[in-house]
Parts: C-alpha cells; sequence; structure tokens
C-alpha cells in the first residue's frame, strides 16, 4: 500500500546505482509519513477515517482520469468527486446500503459525461469507490473494526515489503512477464508468507486466536493483493504511462501505492458483509 513496493526483479548489482538508491529513500520517507497517517486514521475511525480514504480516493479517480482519458473534462471529475463525497457522507450517516447504490449512480453519470472514453472512465470510479467504501464499512464494525484494518495493512505491506526483498534476493523465473517483467514468482511466495506472518501476528495482539482461518484469510488477501499490483499495471500498460501520477516522491502516483489494498480490501468487506452482513463484517471476517 504506502510501503516499499512489490518490485523484485532487479538484480542486486543494479541497486547500487544512484538514482535506484535515491529513489528507495524517498520511498522508505513517503512510507514514514504516510503508514503512520494510516494507522492513525484508522485508530480514531469515524470521520476522520472516512476523510483520510476520501481523500485518497479522490486522488485515484483524478490519476484514473489522467490515465485513461488525459484531455478528460472538468465535469467528469467533478462528477466523480461528488458521488465519492456522497458516499462517505451516506456510509458516516448509518446508510451505507445506499452508499453501495450511488457508486452505480456514479457510473451512469461517467458514461453520460466521459463521452467516447466512457466505458474505461466508468471503471475508475467503481474503482476509486472501492477504495473509499470497503475499509470504511469494516473499521465501523465497532467490536473488530480497527482490528480488521490493522490485519489488511499487515497483509498488504507485508506482502509489498516481502515480495520487494525476496525478489531481490532470489530472482527466478517471472510471474507475469507480459504485463510486469520485473516481477518474479520468488516475489510473489516470499511476499505472500511474510503478509500471512504479519496478518497472524496482529491477529494475535487482538486476542483473536484462530491461527488456521487467519492463516487462510491472508493467504487469499496476499493473493488478491498481488493481483491488484498485476491490475494496474496493466492499466499502465494499455496507456503506455510509467506512473499513475508524481503525488508521492518515491513511489508514484496513489494508485500506485493502493492496487494492492483496492483489491484486498474490496474482497475483504465481501466476505465480511455476505457471512456478517452491513453491521458486523469485521467481526466476520476474523472470527470463524
Amino acid at each position: 500500500m504506502i510501503m516499499p513496493s512489490h518490485d523484485p526483479a532487479m538484480p542486486v548489482s543494479e541497486t547500487t546505482s544512484t538514482p535506484s538508491a535515491r529513489n528507495l529513500w524517498l520511498r522508505i520517507a513517503s512510507a514514514a509519513i504516510l503508514a503512520p497517517l494510516a494507522v492513525g486514521a484508522a485508530y480514531l475511525g469515524s470521520w476522520p477515517f472516512s476523510i483520510f480514504w476520501l481523500v485518497a480516493a479522490i486522488a485515484v479517480w483524478w490519476e484514473w482520469v489522467g490515465l485513461v482519458d488525459p484531455a478528460g473534462r472538468h465535469v467528469v471529475l467533478a462528477t466523480g468527486a461528488c458521488a465519492l463525497i456522497l458516499q462517505a457522507i451516506l456510509i458516516e450517516t448509518g446508510h451505507a446500503a445506499i452508499a453501495i447504490m450511488v457508486i452505480a449512480l456514479g457510473v451512469l453519470a461517467a458514461v453520460v459525461t466521459a463521452g467516447r472514453q466512457s466505458p474505461l472512465v466508468a471503471g475508475g470510479i467503481v474503482y476509486a469507490s472501492a477504495l473509499l467504501v470497503a475499509p470504511v464499512i469494516l473499521r465501523a464494525d465497532e467490536a473488530f473494526g480497527f482490528a480488521a484494518i490493522l490485519m489488511l495493512f499487515a497483509v498488504v505491506w507485508g506482502t509489498d515489503i516481502g515480495g520487494y526483498f525476496s525478489g531481490r534476493t532470489f530472482g527466478g523465473p517471472k510471474l507475469a512477464a507480459a504485463i510486469s517483467p520485473k516481477k518474479t514468482w520468488s516475489g510473489a511466495i516470499g511476499g505472500t508468507i511474510v503478509g500471512i506472518a504479519a496478518a497472524i501476528a496482529i491477529c494475535q495482539l487482538f486476542g483473536i486466536k484462530n491461527v488456521v482461518s487467519i492463516g487462510l484469510i491472508a493467504l487469499a488477501l496476499s493473493i488478491v493483493s498481488q493481483a491488484g499490483d498485476l491490475f494496474e499495471s496493466w492499466l499502465k500498460r494499455r496507456v503506455d504511462a510509467k506512473d499513475a501520477s508524481g503525488l508521492i516522491p518515491g513511489h508514484g502516483g496513489v494508485m500506485d501505492r493502493l492496487d494492492g489494498f483496492i483489491f484486498a480490501a474490496t474482497v475483504a468487506a465481501l466476505l465480511g458483509v455476505v457471512r456478517g452482513g452491513l453491521e458486523t463484517p469485521a467481526n466476520a471476517l476474523l472470527i470463524w
């Protein structure tokens, strides 16, 4: 998410170059600022948490439109931002079900206003909305919301960091060379192992002892997180872009840091809602 990127297959010899070293230090510095902000917002919950993810979602929406429709109209951006703001207000006022319906309205508005790029632009509404709605719905569970968000952070950050270092250490066959040529199977496996271990450790701190079920959930979320990373790599290749933007020094754009988290949080929220409804999704996600 906002930790060093899972970009594992670069040969070790390249790490000594000045640009690479400087970029790594920029990533570390950015993560040192953004990670505590994310955890602090999760601890506070309620409006601070919703506002944190609303800002991130609007940034992702802006980056998405910039990628798929560089000549995008201001009305498209404004329409999507209004849909996201309305979703945040609805969730925080106890109308999560209506907030989910607003996603469909946002898609319809994007189709109407975006012109020839409307299918791709409309996809950005779903993508940005998932980033906002999924974690906020999970955090709204008073009993286990904070634990669920920290577990999500642990999986995604653990997967990124573990993948980064195991991939650089072991190298080997490419994971998906046509989409992201720097990612390797060793990075994917190493990242998954670290993500699972981190999730179990976080849950232990909250007294959640069902190690097997947490491990299986973390396994699924780690795989989904990496799929999200690959999805954004595919999207950037499709539009011939290196980064979503330059908003975060050393990291690229907000999309570049949250691609895996968007997918993992969405799957976690869906699983929690299916098992526990909109009232106790975090409890249903963590307690089996």
